[in-house]
Formats: C-alpha cells, structure tokens, sequence
C-alpha cells in the first residue's frame, strides 16, 4: 500500500490565498488562527495522520470490530490512536473555550478531518459523530446537559452517536417506534431498538453518550411527535463521573461492505435511563443539527477518500510500465514506458485531480460560511452565509460523494488488475467509498430536499443571492484575457442552471414528479456550478501569481483549463434530462418493470 501524504500546500492555498481567511480577523476565533498558525496546525495535523492514522486503515479493514458477551473492541492499535488524538486536544480543535476547547474556526478542523478521512475513514467516524452529538447538545441541551456533557465530549474522553433508523424505518423517521415513559423524576424509559449506529459500542471512550429519537407516550403521530433523548451508557454519578450501567447493549454488529474498522451497531434499549433535549415533541429539529453537521462530514469523506485514491494512482501510473508512448519512447533505457505517458491514463488522472482540488475549494469555501453564520457580527454577511449553509448542505453531501465515488472508481482504473487485489489498498477505499452516497440520508433524497425545500426557501432568496454573487464576479473579471475561459466558463453554466431552476418553478408545480424526475441531474449540474465557481476563482489567485517559482500557480491554470473544457460540457446532458420532464420515467406500471 503506498505512503499518503498530507496535501498541505494544497490547503494552505485554499484558506490562506483562495479564502484569505486572515480578512476575518475581527471575528471572535479567527485572530487566532493566523496564517502561521493555520499552516502549523495542519502540518503538525498532517503528521499523524500520516504517521498514526495511516498505518491503522489497512488493520482496521482486515481485523474489523468484535463483539463477545456485549463488548465490542476496535481493531488493534485503534484504542492507541484515540488516545494520542484526544491528549493532542485534535477533537477540540474548535470547540467552545467555555467547555475546554480552543474556539478555532469550523474550517480549520474541517481541514484537519479531511485529513483523519484520508488516511482512515471507518477511524475518523469515531471522533466525528461525537463532535456532531455534541453540536446538537450546544444548540437545543439545557445548561445542566451542557455543563456535563459538552467538555468530556469535545475533549473526546466522552464519545457520542446519533439514533434514528429502526428496522422497519429510516429517512421517514415519522414511523419510529421507540418510545419515552416519563420516570416522574425528570428521566425517562427509553425502549425500543435501533440499527446502523456508527461507533454504537467499543472501548474507546470511558462512556458513549446516545441521542434518541423516540416517541413519548400520547405524542401525536408522524414527525411532530418525535423527542429527542440523551441515554448515556453509564449514568453519571454525582461528581459527573461513569456511574451505574445503563440498560442498554449492542445486540449485534453489522456484517458491512466497507468501513469495517467501524462499530457498526444494533443498539437495544430496554428501558434505559434518558433525559429529553429541548421540548417534547421538538426532537427532530435539534437532531437536524447533528444530522446536517454530519452530511457536511459525509461530504468531506467523498473529498478525502478521492484524495488517497488520487495518490495512489498517480504514485502508480509513475511507477508502472507499460507498452509505449504514442510519440515515441519516453524511457528509452527501459523495456517499456511508464503508463503516464498515455493519454487515456492522463485523462484519469486529470479527472481525479480536477475533482480533489476543486472539492476542497468548494467544501472549505462552505465551511467558512458555517464560521460566518455563527460568529460574524454583522446581521447581513450571518443571514447570507446562513442561507448558503441551507442551500449548499445537500450539493456537499450528494454531489461530492456521488463524484467522489466516481473518482476512486477511476483510480482502480488507473491500477488495472492490480487495483482489484487488496494487496494495492484502492479496492478498500471503493468499498469505504461506497456508502457515503448512502448514509446520513441518500443522495436521491439530498436532491429532493434540494429541489422541494431549499430552493423555495425565503421566497428564493439563497439561491438569488448565491445567482448574484456569480453575476458580479463574471462582471467584474470577464475584462481580463487572462481569466476569460475560466469566466466564460462559468457564466455559460450559471446560465444553464439559471434556466433549468426556472423550469422547475413552473413545471415542478405543474407536476410534483417533474421535480422528482429531475432533482438528481440538477443537484448535479448545481454541483458543476459550485465547482466552476471555485476553479475560476482559482485561476484568478494563480493568474496573479503567473511568474511566481512556486510550480502550484502553473498547475492551477492547467487543471482550471481541463475542467472547463473537459468537464463543464456534462452541463448540457444534465439541463436536457432536466427538461425531459417525469412523463416517460413515471408511465409504466410497477408491474410492467
């Protein structure tokens, strides 16, 4: 398995040079996080995810989790790794000061998790969904819940999960079954089971802090019904410290395709102690804080797997030989030359980078706006920026895994057979890959609340605004000859989606299904819009700094060339399929299929 290495000049110039996040100083946590600062981190960040992580993903996948007489143990070195993660103070990266974290900005460990996935996806989940539980407490916990909870688990000595999906339910979380008996205390009885719970049961952490869905008895019906419980495994004691065990288990482990170094757990509660969060009935509001912060984490995992996926094919294609270049010998001394030099093989690689390079731009890019909308101190810039978060949450999560996969899909490619044997590593990462367009709520259905819910929103007012940030940038560089494919480039597919957003307004509430038919392709070609957005802004920072010695400025330009010749023509087959309507998809009946 080859080496990853932490692509740290990439990032620097994302959030030092493409962001300029140093413009942000005013803000609370931001003046902290200079450009000295930044590049420190995610050096020192890079290390272990190199030296420590690594290393573990290939055990992880082989060894897997166990599970005898309820306890469930990592795979080996995993509990080793946790440890040096949490001592580093790595999982507080930005959490609250109140609650013993270090109050740095969201993109900052956004970029330090980019590279925990990397190098360990089925690891990473592990401190991820804690940070996700503890968010939702942060927002909707009362202070007592803060008070005990929150710095345990943003220090990680604490972790935490999300319960939703049961047996016979998933994303229509108005069919659960589980349900709350008040304890008359304040507590209370929390039965029922639910299943695909990431990082449910292990050793790790000195107790697991559960969020539940369930239904407290007489709750009306459907979604307005739903509470949201916190159920720890142990009940904490007095002093705040793991007390009595609480009565629920991991009743089984999930035989999975992938992220087998992941506990993925069948969790049984059988009238286990719980403590509602916020109001009765109001549950499924604060769950959609973990819920939304971890699709932004699942879209960062279709970034990072495409990153390691990226690095083995390249590390590969240098080093493989193999017949000869169309031009004649490129390793004359050699029997063959190496598979670099052909063209098919460069489009591959092209293609893979034009995806890794413009996903960071676009999801560090949509993780300052989570910054902006919490912290920034004027009311306009929070509105802005929470409008973006709103519209943009589905495109991180459903176009970057579904593109994601894709891009590790072609570094198998790249491997030939050899990419097919788990001896090379990239067939691991294809099925690790492989659920992230899955969990957290399916892509199909990130492109029906992108197209049902988002774009309504506020009478249309994310999108307008996102619409006339494009215009004024196209305005304001289509006078530069330098820039002009990439500006070309850009307004050609705004204009697209602008035109296939317009037919959806009137032939969506014409026919529900038309929206239906064509919620993927235009997620899609949001997506290709996102990203043509960022590599133009890209090439203009590399423009600037043409004649600079620092071969980064040149590669930009030629990677921003590719994607607007090679990859922003798919705009047009996903505006003609948008524009096809539901009519030929819906017309047979279920029997005829």
């Amino acid at each position: 398995m080859p080496d990853y290495k932490a692509p740290n000049r990439d990032q620097t110039f994302v959030l030092n040079e493409l962001l300029n996040v140093q413009q942000y100083s005013d803000i609370p946590g931001f003046a902290d996080a200079s450009e000295d600062i930044v590049n420190a981190i995610l050096e020192e960040g890079g290390k272990f995810c190199e030296g420590v992580l690594h290393p573990l993903n290939k055990v992880g996948d082989h060894e897997g989790c166990s599970l005898k007489d309820g306890v469930v143990t990592t795979p080996t070195g995993f509990k080793d790794a946790y440890d040096q993660m949490t001592e580093a103070g790595w999982t507080a990266l930005s959490a609250p000061a109140e609650f013993g974290g270090q109050a740095l900005p969201h993109y900052l460990n956004l970029a330090f998790n980019e590279m925990v996935t990397s190098c360990n996806m089925a690891f990473g989940m592990y401190p991820g969904l804690t940070n996700g539980a503890a968010q939702a407490l942060l927002v909707g916990g009362s202070q007592e819940q803060k008070d005990l909870y929150l710095p345990k688990m943003f220090s990680g000595e604490w972790s935490g999960t999300m319960n939703l999906t049961e047996p016979h339910c998933g994303t229509d979380l108005g069919l659960l079954r589980t349900k709350a008996v008040p304890n008359g205390d304040g507590s209370y009885k929390i039965s029922g089971q639910k299943i695909w719970i990431s990082a449910g049961e292990h050793e790790m952490s000195g107790n697991i802090v559960h969020l539940v869905l369930a239904r407290v008895e007489g709750a009306p019906q459907g979604v307005k019904g739903i509470s949201l419980f916190v159920v720890p495994k142990y009940l904490p004691d007095a002093d705040g410290n793991p007390g009595e065990r609480n009565t629920l288990q991991c009743g089984g482990l999930e035989e999975k395709m992938g992220i087998h170094g992941n506990a993925t757990c069948v969790m049984n509660y059988d009238e286990a102690k719980g403590w509602l969060v916020g109001e009765e009935n109001k549950g499924l509001k604060i769950m959609f804080v973990m819920m939304n912060e971890a699709r932004l984490g699942v879209g960062l995992q279709g970034l990072g797997l495409a990153e390691t996926a990226y690095q083995y094919s390249l590390a590969f294609a240098k080093d493989r030989i193999q017949g000869r270049s169309l031009t004649g010998p490129k390793n004359p001394d050699g029997p063959a030359d190496p598979i670099i030099v052909h063209p098919d093989v460069r489009r591959m690689l092209m293609d893979q980078k034009v995806f890794v390079e413009g996903a960071r731009a676009f999801t560090y890019w949509t993780a300052l706006q989570g910054d902006l909308e919490h912290k920034a101190t004027d009311d306009a810039v929070r509105e802005k920026a929470g409008d973006y978060m709103a519209l943009l949450t589905p495109i991180v999560k459903g176009y970057l895994t579904d593109k994601g996969y894709d891009s590790v899909s072609t570094g198998l490619q790249v491997h030939g057979g050899s990419g097919f044997t788990r001896e090379w590593g990239i067939e691991q990462l294809l099925r690790d890959a492989r659920i992230t367009l899955i969990y957290e709520g399916t892509n199909g259905v990130q492109a029906l609340d992108l197209v049902g819910r988002k774009l309504a929103m506020a009478g249309m007012r994310p999108i307008n605004t996102f619409f006339g940030e494009l215009d004024e940038f196209i305005a304001e560089n289509q006078g530069d000859a330098d820039l002009k494919i990439y500006v070309d480039g850009l307004a050609d597919v705004k204009a697209k989606l602008q035109k296939a957003t317009n037919w959806l307004v009137e032939k969506g509430l014409e026919n529900f299904d038309n929206a239906g038919a064509a919620s993927t392709d235009y997620m899609h070609l949001f997506g290709l819009t996102c990203f043509a957005y960022m590599w133009a802004k890209m090439a203009k920072v590399a423009a600037g700094k043409k004649d600079d010695s620092d071969p980064i400025y040149a590669t930009k330009l030629v990677t921003a060339k590719y994607f607007v010749e090679r990859w922003l023509p798919q705009a047009d087959t996903h505006l003609a399929r948008i524009e096809t309507g539901a009519e030929t998809m819906m017309t047979l009946k279920a029997e005829a299929f």
